[in-house]
């Protein structure tokens, strides 16, 4: 564990016991920071996760979203959250791996196809592991999951449909080091950048593409900046709300209880938000002007190159090439030998 992540589990542990000495708190209405803006999945999640909690608590707890970083970047929130001064973040998993690197199982690029691989990993024994270990880590738990669907390649200039049309491109990519070694993989160098500098970043041509979610795409308004897009999957966008441990252990145990339920809640109708919506909004953005194109050959180059490059670099931080193999397994696919 790194000396960040030392400092801020173990004032996370502080604040939690100076918190639970003076007793469990009465009604409460939560902050959630949240990345993303109004009609993203992210904020979807948010308000399932608000009715539910309203509802299991007979109108004692409430929540409210603060949409478009308004609370801070989303490793900001992390961060804010493990030491007490949050109640609660959405954010991109991506962001939360800095701090619990095993969580990186979920962004190494193509290990899950499909959002029934998403929803067998989170909310099975897998998912429970690496809530535990961010728990461990950072002092923050993940009690719900948003599903966003595949990060979809999209740029200003031209059609991408293979690896050699990248090579002139400026990509953006969250300062997540998979994510930065796919991309090499690729044979680019990504421009790292804060999620919000991103639109700016497209406007002014400091970059000319990104990848995201259509669902994310169209929320973000990135069709007024980005005409191209190529359907990659080689991420399939997973997005956690996460509670203050802290925050958490100063709750009754019915009221934790509450939250845990909320969560799940929240997670069952998020998977249900995107098979009813991606699909319109993916329509919604050729109405908008944006070509859409498939990569060639099945996207059979950029796996080949992603896996092989990518994966072998991440297995000691993710907890062993055997952990890349028990997702694997719990999804149907086969094991690295």
């Amino acid at each position: 564990m790194s000396f960040l992540k030392k400092v801020c589990t173990l004032t996370a542990a502080v604040s939690a016991a100076a918190m639970l000495s003076a007793g469990a708190v009465s009604a409460k209405n939560f902050k959630i920071a949240v990345g993303d803006s109004a009609g993203s999945p992210q904020e979807a999640t948010g308000k399932f996760f608000v009715e539910a909690l309203e509802a299991k608590s007979n109108g004692e707890h409430t929540a409210t979203l603060f949409l478009n970083g308004q609370l801070g970047s989303e490793q900001d929130t992390v961060n804010e959250a493990a030491i007490g001064t949050l109640d609660m973040s959405l954010l991109a998993i991506n962001n939360v791996t800095p701090f619990s690197p095993t969580v990186g199982v979920f962004t190494l690029p193509y290990v899950i196809l499909s959002l029934e691989d998403a929803e067998t990993l989170t909310q099975g024994p897998i998912g429970q592991e690496l809530t535990e270990n961010t728990l461990r880590d950072a002092g923050v738990r993940i009690i719900a999951w948003t599903y966003t669907g595949f990060r979809r390649l999209t740029n200003s200039k031209k059609p991408v449909e293979a690896v050699a049309d990248l090579q002139d491109l400026v990509i953006r990519v969250p300062k997540n080091e998979i994510m930065i070694e796919t991309y090499k993989a690729w044979g680019i160098n990504p421009t790292p950048m804060a999620w919000s500098e991103t639109f700016t970043g497209l406007q002014t041509k400091v970059v000319d593409g990104q990848d995201n979610p259509y669902m994310t795409i169209n929320a973000m308004k990135f069709y007024e900046v980005q005409d191209h897009v190529t359907n990659l999957r080689y991420i399939f966008s997973i997005e956690p709300l996460i509670v203050s441990e802290a925050v958490f252990q100063n709750l009754s145990e019915e009221d934790q209880q509450i939250i845990l339920e909320a969560g799940k809640e929240a997670t069952l109708k998020s998977a249900q938000f995107l098979r009813d919506s991606e699909a319109a909004i993916k329509e919604e953005l050729v109405a908008k002007g944006m070509k859409i194109v498939d990569p060639e050959n099945g996207e059979a180059e950029f796996i080949q190159l992603a896996t092989e490059a990518v994966w072998p670099k991440f297995y000691d931080s993710i907890g062993g090439v055997e952990k890349l193999n028990a997702v694997l397994s719990a999804i149907g696919r086969d094991p690295v030998q």
